[in-house]
């Protein structure tokens, strides 16, 4: 049986530029992957999902958790690329359960803009792995539209009132807090909506989680808020200013999401390679059949572009301290999860019944894959970001 584990499959390939730096990473990271038998744990953690804390903290004690972290919260401080190489390493050997503990922390990089006190209690343990922070957008009728969010924050003395309902949340049950977008300013639209970091035992809390088709081990799930007070203090900046925050970290996030889905996908390229080369049918390989060539090598063409491009996006996005390159990024992540799922469709058909099994990864990974198109930009938002910065369009109706 073809493992995720085979050592025939080759190393993932180096960034187009790579650097002595990013061997190291690299090197060490794949040392990690075999240590920890990470591959094996994928599968397991979508039999059984839990928070996966024991390669959470063990990621932590190698100052893999929000490598991009500034030193002066106690973070790495490592450089774009660095990261985008510890994830290709992670999610190739891996799966992309991995690559996202070390995003985590930069997903709750709104936290940045708080108090010392809120950075100390919160953010500096979250690097440490001492606990989990979460993030909540999302609500049943407002999704890409975040400047639709229909939660209130009322300012009542020394204490915000917090009401409304957030849906389809990362770690509804095993975050210790979170941060929650709501409005302090009904009618002022992005402009009014604020962040608050909201522990999560916090009275007037209930969670109902649900069972999803791939991430299970996020065990993503409702949370609704009733008048829940949530001191003063746990403003994250300044009123108003929550979806200024959200979006700094937004356009890296995308690239680098996209050579975590491309990485993912080459595994199982790899895999199906081999085993294409090895099995026979009607006296000759697999692979000599055009019907299997021709998609793989378009497959690995398609691939090697999008990562091309994502790494291109990433050199501009380092180079401009984060401004701009917003919509490249929206199409690196947008392209990457399209020839991603196709290869892993054509890895599961090519590996025939077997492929279709949990025997093997690919079914896995395509069903993991296929979360991106609706976490962290839909492709329909993707597409409408790049169109609006590229051709000039706009949200509002044109008569």
């Amino acid at each position: 049986m073809t493992s995720s584990s085979t050592p025939k499959v080759p190393a993932h390939p180096a960034s187009p530029r790579p650097t002595p730096r990013e061997g190291e990473i690299r090197a060490e990271a794949r040392t990690a992957v075999l240590d920890f038998e990470l591959a094996r744990r994928y599968q397991e953690l979508d039999r059984e999902p839990i928070f996966p804390m024991k390669e959470y903290q063990a990621f932590a004690r190698k100052g893999w958790l929000g490598p991009r972290a500034p030193r002066r919260v106690g973070g790495p401080g490592w450089k774009l690329a660095e990261e985008a190489a510890l994830l290709e390493e992670l999610a190739y050997g891996g799966g992309s359960v991995f690559a996202k503990l070390v995003l985590q922390p930069e997903f709750c990089s709104p936290l940045l803009h708080a108090s010392a006190e809120l950075i100390d209690r919160w953010y500096v343990p979250l690097l440490k792995g001492e606990l989990l922070v979460g993030n909540q957008i999302t609500e049943p009728k407002a999704g890409s539209d975040a400047a639709g969010l229909e939660s209130r924050a009322e300012k009542e003395g020394e204490t915000y009132l917090l009401t409304g309902t957030k849906s389809e949340i990362a770690f509804a049950k095993d975050a210790q807090a979170a941060i929650v977008y709501a409005s302090t300013s009904p009618g002022l639209g992005a402009r009014g909506i604020s962040a608050f970091l909201v522990p999560q035992d916090l009275r007037g809390i209930s969670t109902e989680t649900f069972d999803d088709l791939g991430e299970r081990w996020m065990r993503r799930g409702t949370i609704t808020y009733d008048r829940v007070r949530v001191p003063s203090s746990h403003l994250i900046g300044q009123e108003g200013q929550g979806f200024t925050y959200l979006m700094e970290e937004l356009t890296p996030e995308r690239a680098l999401l996209g050579l975590v889905y491309l990485a993912i996908a080459r595994r199982s390229w790899e895999e199906t390679r081999q085993h294409v080369g090895e099995r026979t049918a009607f006296g000759r390989p697999l692979a000599s059949n055009q019907g299997i060539s021709f998609p793989l090598v378009e497959d690995y063409a398609r691939l090697e572009s999008a990562r091309l491009f994502a790494w291109q996006t990433l050199e501009h996005i380092a180079s401009s301290e984060g401004r701009g390159s917003d919509s490249d990024a929206a199409l690196v992540k947008w392209l990457s999860n399209h020839v991603a799922l196709e290869a892993l469709d054509h890895a599961m058909q090519f590996h025939g019944g077997a492929g279709y099994s949990r025997r093997l990864p690919h079914e896995q990974r395509w069903r993991d894959v296929r979360s991106g198109t609706s976490a962290h930009g839909t492709s329909e938002i993707l597409r409408f970001v790049a169109a609006r910065e590229l051709l000039g369009t706009s949200s509002r109706a044109r008569s």
